[in-house]
């Protein structure tokens, strides 16, 4: 008992020693403020951070902010997994790549999202390459603690982040992993509308263009039934007047039906009720979304769809006669600029980078589900390029992940990554 209460001990003592020493490596970062958190499953500890950035990394004096990240520490020598999320991260939460390697994680939340928020909002800081330069001094201050493989990983506009990143500072991490990442042409991507006139079944198309043709055909009765909703829901409209939601909820909704994975056999047929339509219809699209809560918190996303990154718009050829609280006489974009500031667009950053990727784009795993909306924007194939694209079938924006992928596909992926980062994967 006495050897066994000894090894316990020692063990004990080691983890003890083990914490402590990423604590003082992090101690000796330059402008790193930590504190300690839940540590999650199979990792030694883990912190919150506070990262301070430079609002312009090519004009330092212009004023700092600090930059929320979590830190999830299994070795120094372990591989690193970079998560570089599209918007807020309120939370610890361990990515699937970092759980494939067993890696360390570095969890960064975006700039001006979040907790990542200058005392003053100045929007000509919020641009594509100020976001990579945040991700780049990351790298290179945790490079003089872990000596291991870099990898870095992100979802949908997170996904973006990384694709751009990786072109950005090319040498900065060894394999790159975006999920459901659109890469977008111009402000208004139209294969966005050859994608929704295309997919699923014409039956399911049709059925979809019946919901919007009810609700907006039945829109007094529909009219008083949502703003019930509304104000169960406490929503206020003032960005947009509560019809114009309304019209942008319809619009939006076979994207959504499409990017969420719902199921055909879900759609109540024509002869339904319009509280059953409504009832669906609401399950799928929110007008929440398009309330004043909703764009106060994608202000910062909208400003980067319509000033670098691009988007998406709606195809109302359909329903032109049917919309009474929008123009009848162009597609309405779904970009929504913070308190409706004008920019200019300039896509040259994408452009450049889209081009870069088919001469240069190695080392990166592109996961998307077929049958998201925003699978017609990913980038695609490139022969003489060694990287990886999947298209998985039948699966969303949430579903396309790694745990979804076939034998057949996770196999090839493993295969890349042990050759990549020389490695073996158990």
């Amino acid at each position: 008992m006495r050897k066994i209460a000894l090894l316990l001990c020692i063990m004990l003592s080691g983890a003890i020693l083990f914490a402590q020493n990423i604590s003082e490596q992090l101690f000796n970062l330059p402008h790193v403020i930590f504190k300690k958190i839940e540590t999650p499953l199979n990792y030694e500890a883990a912190y919150e951070l506070k990262i301070k950035q430079a609002l312009d990394h090519e004009n330092p004096e212009k004023g700092y902010f600090y930059q929320r990240a979590y830190l999830s520490h299994t070795g120094f020598d372990k591989p690193i997994v970079m998560v570089t999320n599209g918007y807020s991260k309120t939370k610890n939460t361990i990515t699937e790549p970092a759980e494939l390697l067993g890696a360390n994680q570095i969890n960064i939340e975006h700039r001006y999202f979040g907790e990542s928020i200058p005392d003053s909002i100045d929007y000509q800081y919020l641009n594509l390459e100020q976001v990579a330069g945040d991700l780049h001094y990351i790298n290179q201050i945790f490079r003089e603690i872990y000596s291991g493989k870099w990898i870095s990983t992100g979802i949908s506009k997170g996904g973006q982040t990384t694709i751009f990143y990786r072109y950005a500072f090319p040498k900065d991490v060894d394999v790159s992993i975006p999920y459901v990442a659109p890469s977008t042409e111009g402000l208004e991507d139209k294969r966005i509308y050859t994608f929704l006139d295309t997919v699923g079944s014409e039956q399911c198309r049709n059925q979809l263009k019946m919901v919007q043709k009810r609700l907006l055909t039945e829109r007094e009765k529909v009219l008083k039934l949502m703003k019930w909703y509304t104000y169960g829901a406490k929503l206020n409209f003032s960005y947009l007047t509560f019809e114009e939601a309304f019209e942008y909820t319809v619009l939006e909704y076979p994207f959504s039906f499409w990017q969420w994975g719902s199921d055909c056999a879900s759609i109540p047929s024509k002869e339904a009720s319009i509280e059953d339509i409504l009832y669906h219809f609401v399950s799928i699209s929110g007008i929440d979304f398009f309330a004043d809560q909703g764009m106060t918190d994608y202000a910062s996303h909208y400003y980067q769809a319509g000033s670098q990154m691009g988007y998406y718009g709606y195809d109302i050829s359909e329903f032109k006669n049917l919309l009474t609280a929008l123009p009848n006489n162009k597609n309405p974009s779904a970009v929504f600029m913070p308190n409706k500031m004008q920019v200019d667009f300039d896509n040259s950053s994408m452009v450049k980078m889209q081009k870069w990727l088919k001469s240069n784009g190695n080392k990166i795993i592109y996961i998307n589900g077929n049958d998201d909306t925003w699978s017609v924007t990913s980038e695609r194939p490139v022969k003489g390029i060694d990287a990886l694209w999947f298209f998985l079938r039948g699966k969303d924006h949430r579903a396309a992940r790694i745990k979804n992928m076939t034998t057949k596909e996770r196999e090839l992926m493993i295969h890349a990554l042990e050759r990549w980062l020389d490695i073996e994967i158990e």
